[in-house]
This record gives structure tokens, C-alpha cells and sequence, in this order.
């Protein structure tokens, strides 16, 4: 672990003042079959810090804007969970700034879960002292990928948006971190409802700040048909789960076959998985 840990931080720094690539790619992923059936999760891992206890928040925080070697150890559990899901949404990732080690922690995890697609979005900036990122790993080779800035009056939330499947009735992935401000939340999820209002098969996906009857009864959202998981699927904190922050939502178009909390606590928030089939396109 650790000579490769060395190994990747002496290559990082070689190619610290070099581009940095969002994606990896598709010529090596594989198709994907509309009639599938598909393993979601989403999970914020909040940069690969381990937070069992409020406490943390403080003793841990330097590990927010430096690096510690026991980051990597975390990512690599954390990827030994990924590696059973087929498309993951994750949020609270650093694009390979000194805190990650140089390291682009969407890239990592995708390659120690052996996935072989991955894309970063960069939604706040901050060069060598953080890189917030969302990231998409995906089996299965997208119709396309787009990403995009959401509203609020402090930048730096973004939304990942992939299509699967037939190009004339895709399933839709939204993968999303919304902004903690309910005003914001408003904006954010409009615009959200826009860019799905046209598709029939479509999942959202991410960690939303809310639980999932206000985000459905008092948000744009409340326009849609979308199907929330049970109401005591509670995320955060991961040592004590009290809240339900995070969400797979989806269209009453595809089967649900299992969904919920994983038991997981490799960050202050439990992911969130789902399994679903998609309906043959007649």
C-alpha cells in the first residue's frame, strides 16, 4: 500500500503543472442493454475522511486542506464497495489538489473498483489547496454525458447529467450535491425539472440536503412523478443515522427490485443503493 501510495504521490508531482483530464473515455466501456438490469449507489465520501463521530468535524478538519496517509486507505475501502454497483453518482470528491495527494480521487476509485468510466465534474476551483468535485463511474458506456452549473448565490454546485440506452427514449441519470440554503435548493431543483421534463425514464441521484417528502411536496420537484425510497432511510451522520439527506429517486417507469441505506460508514454520510430494470422501448 504505501510504496504505491510514494510511487503516486513522486508521479503526481511530476505532473502537477500538466493538464488534468476529466474522463476517461470510451473506447474500452462496454454497451449497455436497455432491457438490463442496473445497480446504483450514490455516496458523498467527503474527500476519503473517515467521520465516526461529531468530533471529528474538528479534530479531522485539517485533513479538509492537507493530506494523510490513511486518505488512500479509505478511498481503497471505499472502492472495494463500488466494485458491486454498476453506475455510482459520487459527491465530495477532490480533483487532485495537495489534500488528495495530487490525486484525482474519481480516477482512483474508479480504477481500484475496476470501473471503467469514470468522469469529474469540477465545481469549485480552488487550484492547489482543493478541487471539489462530483464524480460518475459507470460499467456501461453512455449515449452521452453532460455536466452543469447549478443555480445559487455561492458557486461551486454542480450536476452530472447521462443517458443510457435507446438515444430515443434513454434512461436519464441525474447525479447531483445540492446547495444546504432551501432558497437555493428551489432554484437548483427548477432548474433540475427542466432538464428532465422531456424523458420518461429518469433517476436522480446525490446527496440533496433535504429529506425526501420536502424536496417531492415543496420544490419544483412536486411537478414530477418521481418515487422517493422509503422515509426511514436515514444517511446522516453514518454513526448515528438520524437524517435522510441522500437520495435515489426514480421514474414509476422502471422496476425496483431492492433499495436503501448500505451500512457502510466510511464518511459522515451512508451511501444509498438502488437495483432497477429498465423497460424494453417498444
Amino acid at each position: 500500500m504505501y510504496k504505491r501510495l510514494r510511487r503516486q504521490w513522486n508521479e503526481s508531482q511530476k505532473a502537477a503543472d500538466g493538464a488534468r483530464g476529466s474522463s476517461s473515455g470510451l473506447d474500452h466501456v462496454p454497451d449497455f442493454s436497455a432491457a438490463g438490469r442496473i445497480r446504483l449507489l450514490t455516496f458523498n465520501i467527503q474527500v476519503g475522511i473517515c467521520t465516526s463521530a461529531y468530533r471529528h468535524y474538528l479534530t479531522r478538519s485539517w485533513q479538509h486542506v492537507l493530506p494523510h496517509r490513511s486518505r488512500f486507505e479509505n478511498l481503497d475501502r471505499i472502492a472495494t464497495l463500488l466494485s458491486n454497483y454498476d453506475v455510482v453518482a459520487l459527491q465530495e470528491c477532490d480533483g487532485g489538489s495537495l489534500r488528495s495527494g495530487h490525486v484525482n480521487q474519481v480516477q482512483y476509485l474508479a480504477e481500484a473498483a475496476g470501473i471503467p468510466y469514470w468522469y469529474q465534474q469540477l465545481n469549485r476551483n480552488l487550484g492547489q489547496f482543493a478541487q471539489h468535485s462530483n464524480g460518475l463511474l459507470s460499467r456501461f458506456r453512455p449515449l452521452e454525458v453532460k455536466e452543469h452549473r447549478l443555480p445559487g448565490l455561492i458557486p461551486g454546485r454542480g450536476v452530472i447529467v447521462a443517458k443510457y440506452g435507446n438515444p430515443e427514449d434513454p434512461l436519464v441519470l441525474v447525479m447531483m450535491h445540492l446547495s444546504l440554503s432551501k432558497s437555493a435548493q428551489q432554484r437548483q431543483l427548477g432548474f433540475v425539472s427542466d432538464l428532465i421534463n422531456d424523458y420518461r425514464h429518469v433517476v436522480l441521484m446525490g446527496d440533496m440536503n433535504a429529506h425526501a417528502e420536502q424536496l417531492l411536496t415543496n420544490t419544483p420537484l412536486k411537478q414530477t412523478d418521481l418515487i422517493p425510497l422509503p422515509a426511514d432511510a436515514h444517511s446522516f451522520p453514518s454513526w448515528r443515522p438520524e437524517k435522510a439527506l441522500d437520495h435515489i429517486l426514480v421514474s414509476p417507469s422502471l422496476q425496483v427490485h431492492s433499495s436503501g441505506v448500505v451500512s457502510y460508514p466510511m464518511s459522515d454520510h451512508l451511501p444509498i443503493a438502488l437495483d432497477v430494470t429498465v423497460p424494453v422501448t417498444p
